[in-house]
């Protein structure tokens, strides 16, 4: 089960969206921090500046010691000490007021302790010299002292351009921790929904994604076991429907290699029973007249001389068979080159009627000739293979004409007929004859190889010609060669 590709694919998702809730829930807290300490330090600064401001204003109404409890002449308990007294509860806060001699410290009237000047942190005396230079500092090294993590903020205190004084205004950061670790808390709840519903929802795309794969590894299984006519049934526009799409490609090809196979290897079985059944008579024929001249059974002159006539005219058939089937082997292998050139099919015709007129002499039948224009007779061909596929069909339609009838051959668009007077085809028989070795048991077609149409339409094939035959059971029969 762990080598899944869906058990798999949602333990990545889940560790990838893990690492990147960690890496970005990491980010987001220390700028949250960051973020938080800078609003408060802001509002520290505002409340130390107000409370400056109010200090500054006061001191033209007392002389201003801040080493002193009273800070009013006469010991007043208004003005200057007055507002110490609340300034405590005002700023929310301890406030601590150093002098410019940087040895005392007044604390707001709220606070029992005193500290001297060297009771305070190590970075005190940079804060303390940064506010009497004018400037806003803030610090965290007062924790140790307050026994509390503590920021600082100092501001100075100015009268008449002058600063007379520091006000350091110390906040506990308690409510900054407690912010961060609130807004930690409702990130880590965010985060664990988050990393949930995104489990869930990989769980449904990784089990959408493999469901297509699965569909797949069942065709290509079934296609292994020889059904060639299963099918994905994927539809998508990615690339995983892509390669459904070629799975099923493969498929219609397999297929058809598969039918195309079955085929050959019939056409095979065909090609030997017929082969043998055609070289069987002729070896016997041939085997018999030798063992009786052999044997000397055969002993008158003549009967010697028909005996060698018959051997003579069976080895002729042998050779003509032979060499139709290696016409034939050869027109079918589609790395014989066809000597393709311009020429004239008028001069074809002519030619094929000048030696059919000669072989149809010996039954009396006439062979005529009707033709167009010149102009429709150019063609691109092998001039040789052309004349052979007519006078194929010629020497048929001349070999199955009674004597003394015709035999018309026409040129018109084109288109080439020839047609003969003969017992004409039966029909069962016409979807057969450019079979090979597919023959009429007839008389006239005893002595035939069965390979004579097979080889025209090989070469009709060759030369992109289609060839179309129809014939009439009362007679007749017409071959259509279109060019």
């Amino acid at each position: 089960m762990r080598n899944k590709i869906a058990y798999r694919l949602i333990a990545y998702f889940s560790i990838t969206l893990l690492l990147f809730s960690i890496i970005i829930g990491s980010v987001f807290m220390m700028l949250f921090k960051a973020h938080t300490v800078d609003l408060q330090k802001s509002e520290l600064e505002s409340r130390a500046i107000a409370m400056a401001d109010t200090l500054s204003g006061l001191i033209g109404e007392t002389h201003f010691s801040p080493g002193s409890r009273t800070g009013m002449a006469g010991g007043g308990q208004g003005g200057y000490m007055a507002y110490l007294r609340f300034l405590d509860d005002i700023a929310g806060a301890d406030v601590w007021i150093v002098d410019e001699n940087l040895e005392l410290i007044t604390i707001g009237p709220m606070s029992n302790q005193s500290f001297n000047y060297a009771d305070l942190p190590k970075d005190a005396d940079t804060v303390v010299k940064e506010v009497f230079q004018g400037n806003t500092t803030f610090s965290e090294g007062f924790s140790d002292l307050l026994k509390s993590p503590t920021l600082t903020v100092g501001i100075p205190i100015q009268k008449d351009g002058k600063v007379v004084g520091a006000l350091l205004l110390h906040s506990p950061v308690k409510g900054i921790d407690d912010a961060v670790g609130q807004g930690f808390g409702i990130l880590t709840v965010s985060v664990f929904i988050a990393l949930a519903l995104s489990i869930i929802l990989s769980v449904i795309l990784a089990i959408s994604f493999t469901k297509p794969l699965k569909k797949m590894k069942s065709s290509a299984v079934q296609l292994a076991g020889g059904d060639y006519s299963v099918k994905t049934g994927v539809d998508a526009k990615d690339e995983i429907g892509e390669l459904a799409s070629a799975i099923d490609i493969l498929s219609e090809r397999l297929a058809l290699a598969s039918r195309e196979s079955e085929k050959l290897a019939q056409l095979r079985r065909d090609f030997v029973a017929n082969i043998s059944h055609e070289l069987r008579t002729p070896v016997t024929v041939i085997r018999g007249s030798l063992e009786a001249l052999h044997d000397g059974v055969v002993t008158d002159p003549d009967q010697i001389k028909d005996y060698y006539l018959q051997m003579l005219n069976e080895s002729v058939f042998l050779q003509r068979l032979v060499d139709d089937l290696l016409e034939l082997s050869r027109l079918q292998n589609v790395d014989f080159k066809i000597e393709m050139r311009d020429l004239s099919l008028c001069d074809v015709l002519n030619d094929v009627i000048r030696s059919a007129r000669n072989a149809a002499s010996g039954k009396h039948i006439a062979i005529q000739y009707e033709h167009q224009s010149s102009s429709l007779c150019n063609i691109t061909g092998d001039y040789g293979r052309i004349r052979q596929m007519i006078m194929i069909i010629i020497d048929n339609a001349v070999k199955f004409s009674p004597e003394f009838s015709v035999v018309s051959v026409s040129l018109k668009d084109r288109v080439v007929s020839i047609y003969d007077q003969g017992a004409g085809i039966p029909q069962e028989d016409l979807p057969h004859i450019f079979e090979r070795f597919y023959k009429s048991k007839s008389e006239q077609n005893k002595n035939g190889t069965g390979l004579g149409l097979a080889i025209a339409k090989q070469i009709a094939e060759r030369h992109g010609i289609q060839i179309s035959v129809t014939s009439s059971p009362s007679g007749g029969t017409e071959f259509l060669l279109h060019f």
